[in-house]
C-alpha cells in the first residue's frame, strides 16, 4: 500500500483475533503501531509475532475510560509520533435473548462497543484535524446492517457506530480526515470460540453457519487486514463515510 511507511497507527483490542491481524498487517506495511488492550500479555505477544524489525508497543487500558484513553494517546504521540491511523477494533458481547439480559449487561456492551470508540475519536480526531489529515477505520459488523438474534444490544452499538462514522466523515472531510467502517461477518476468533463452545453441538452450529455463507467458510482475522490497510493508505484517499461488508457474501446489502 502507498504512504504507510513510518506512519503511526493505534489499534484498539490489538492483542488477539481480528485486532492482532490488523496490527501485524499495518506493521508489515511499515507503520509504527500502538496497541490499546486490556491485556498487556496479549499485546506483547502480538509485538513478538510482528518481529524484531517492527515497531509495536502496548498500552494497557480500558477504552471506556476517556481519561485513560487521552493519557495513552498523549504518550503514543510523545513516543512514536503523530497518529495517522486510528482503528477501533475493541469489542465484546455475550449472546443472549434481549429479554433475558439486564441493564448492567447493556451498559457493559455499550461502554466497550460504542462509548469506547467515541472516546478514541474524541482523543485523536481533533489532533488529526489540526494537522490536516488522518484515517479512522471502525470495525463494525454486518450485524449492524441486518440485525442478529441474541445480539440485540451489540447490533445496536454497531449500527450506532456506522451512523457515527458517517457523521464524523462529513464533519471532518474538509480537514483531510477520512472515516470508514469495515463490517465483518462471522469470524474464527477467540470471542467466537467462547460463544460457540466445544463438542458436537458447536460443530453442528458452525457447519450450519457456514452453509449460509456463499463463499462456504467463516472469516479469518487475516481476511480484514487488506481492506483496513488500504483505507489507511494513500490508496484509500477518495473513500470516506462508507460501511464496507467483508463477510463472504453472507449479507449482500
Amino acid at each position: 500500500m502507498k504512504g504507510l511507511q513510518g506512519k503511526v497507527a493505534i489499534v484498539t483490542g490489538g492483542g488477539q483475533g481480528i485486532g492482532r491481524a490488523l496490527v501485524l498487517r499495518l506493521a508489515a506495511e511499515g507503520c509504527k503501531v500502538a496497541i490499546f488492550d486490556l491485556s498487556t500479555e496479549a499485546g506483547d505477544e502480538t509485538a513478538r509475532i510482528a518481529g524484531d524489525g517492527a515497531i509495536v508497543r502496548t498500552w494497557k487500558l480500558d477504552v471506556s475510560d476517556l481519561a485513560a484513553v487521552q493519557s495513552a494517546v498523549e504518550a503514543v504521540e510523545s513516543e512514536l509520533g503523530p497518529v495517522w491511523v486510528l482503528v477501533n477494533n475493541a469489542g465484546w458481547d455475550r449472546p443472549a435473548p434481549f429479554l433475558k439480559t439486564t441493564p448492567e449487561f447493556w451498559d457493559k456492551v455499550i461502554a466497550i462497543n460504542l462509548k469506547g470508540a467515541l472516546n478514541t475519536h474524541f482523543a485523536v480526531a481533533g489532533r488529526m484535524a489540526d494537522r490536516g489529515g488522518g484515517r479512522i477505520i471502525n470495525i463494525a459488523s454486518d450485524a449492524a446492517k441486518v440485525g442478529t438474534a441474541m445480539e440485540a444490544v451489540y447490533s445496536a452499538c454497531k449500527g450506532g457506530l456506522i451512523s457515527f462514522t458517517k457523521s464524523i466523515a462529513r464533519e471532518l472531510a474538509r480537514k483531510g480526515v477520512l472515516a470508514n467502517c469495515v463490517c465483518p461477518g462471522p469470524t474464527n476468533t477467540p470471542m467466537m470460540a467462547e460463544v460457540a463452545g466445544t463438542g458436537p453441538d458447536a460443530e453442528k452450529w458452525k457447519a450450519s453457519l457456514e452453509r449460509g455463507i456463499p463463499l462456504g467458510r467463516m472469516g479469518e482475522p487475516e481476511d480484514y487486514a487488506g481492506i483496513v490497510a488500504m483505507l489507511a493508505s494513500d490508496d484509500g484517499a477518495y473513500i470516506t463515510g462508507q460501511a464496507i461488508s467483508v463477510s463472504g457474501g453472507m449479507n449482500m446489502v
